[in-house]
């Protein structure tokens, strides 16, 4: 009756488990735990990172100071100058690069205006240029709100979008106008979990990265059909998996698959022109401009969701199903732990934990599957404690009677 009883208390935990709604925002971070240490799987795409700057880049003018609640990235190039950034645009329009993305919010120092003309004239010449700008759910009552086009093809729950109302930081109305812009609104601190559409006054908007991949790949916002806490379908057939906030998960490798240069060796190599040039790719790929990592953002966030796009390498989870046969083996395995040593139960605990990380590792590495963890390890865990301290049953000792050897003739 005993193990009957303790695989029952195991199911019962099981499924109460994972009805709780803290359950999926803990196995986030055994998701976060998993990916952080496993390296991008799939071939190189076609992006570029260049790096301008050296130094990290915060907002320096006080009376700009960031909103509190405000979960966007705060770098922007204020600590880096206009001439910077007309370099960099020089070194790489004669290879007339499909799109180049630029990551701060580009907003000048006092002392910089006198180079502004200079990044002016060199923007006005690449052809597809996006800029990066902030929403707000608070905007100034006074300020008419801003007019933003957005996805005509939507079907789900909005409201579960991150929903602004305004539009806080973009650039001046000069670079506006020669220049589309894309929203760098984070949700949140997870470096896994990237948003990629918002809910702007009711219209359901992309964020800087999807923005950024569907200029690169020419796909006009009206062909892409968008099923809320489903998926994004393109155009050939192609997914984009979104959960019901509109994210996507993310490796935080991903950004490796593409290529890095500092501004340095960018000028160099453009400088050199040699024929076989690491730059003679340019054209066909998706240059992403970013200042040093900003310690208040998780690290390059945009080019690993950029690249995660490219790629069409989607990290999904597991099925249902085997949620199910892990929690009837434990329960199976549990029946019989009452009867082992408690030794035994300690080791079995630590075998089973090590292998199903293990397996955990070797399904997101290979297939970009990941597994729950808290459910199964928690169930499993509780079981080695209930059958830690479950009374074992007592042997009793059969009486034997010991026949008396027959007397002696």
């Amino acid at each position: 009756m005993q193990r009957p009883l303790l695989a029952i208390v195991i199911v019962l935990t099981a499924f109460l488990l994972a009805r709780d709604p803290y359950v999926e925002k803990a196995d986030g971070f055994f998701l976060d735990w998993l990916l952080r240490n496993t390296p991008a799987s799939g071939e190189h795409v076609p992006l570029t990172v260049v790096e301008i700057g050296a130094a990290p880049v915060l907002e320096t003018d006080s009376s700009q100071s960031p909103r509190a609640g405000s979960t966007a990235p705060r770098d922007n190039a204020g600590a880096v100058s206009p001439l910077e950034f007309a370099l960099f645009f020089q070194a790489i329009l004669d290879f007339k690069p499909t799109i180049v993305a630029v990551e701060p919010l580009l907003k000048w120092r006092e002392r910089d205006r006198d180079q502004e003309q200079v990044f002016l004239d060199q923007a006005m010449r690449v052809p597809k240029l996006l800029l990066s700008a902030e929403l707000t759910s608070t905007p100034d009552p006074d300020a008419p709100p801003t007019e933003i086009p957005g996805f005509v093809r939507v079907s789900g729950r909005r409201g579960d979008l991150p929903t602004y109302t305004g539009v806080e930081r973009q650039p001046d109305e000069d670079l506006r106008l020669i220049s589309s812009l894309g929203y760098i609104n984070l949700s949140g601190e997870s470096a896994t979990r990237v948003p990629l559409l918002f809910n702007y006054r009711g219209e359901v908007i992309p964020s800087f990265a999807l923005q950024a991949f569907l200029t690169w790949a020419r796909i006009p916002m009206s062909e892409v059909q968008i099923q809320i806490g489903s998926h994004i379908a393109l155009p050939g057939g192609r997914r984009i998996p979104i959960d019901w906030d509109g994210s996507l998960t993310v490796n935080p490798n991903a950004s490796k698959l593409g290529r890095r240069f500092s501004l340095n060796e960018l000028l160099l190599l453009a400088q050199q022109r040699q024929q076989n040039s690491p730059l003679q790719s340019l054209h066909d790929e998706l240059i992403l401009a970013l200042t040093p990592t900003n310690p208040l953002a998780p690290p390059d966030v945009f080019s690993t969701t950029i690249a995660t796009l490219q790629s069409n390498h989607f990290t999904r989870r597991v099925s249902l199903v085997f949620d199910c046969a892990v929690i009837l083996l434990i329960a199976v395995l549990g029946s019989n732990a009452v009867r082992a040593s408690r030794v035994d139960i300690l080791l079995g605990l630590i075998a089973f934990t090590a292998s199903y990380c293990l397996i955990a590792f070797l399904l997101i590495s290979r297939y970009a599957i990941w597994i729950p963890g808290l459910v199964p390890l928690g169930t499993a865990w509780l079981l080695g404690i209930l059958a830690f301290v479950w009374p074992r049953p007592k042997h009793r000792a059969e009486a034997t009677e010991i026949a008396a050897p027959p007397p002696a003739p």
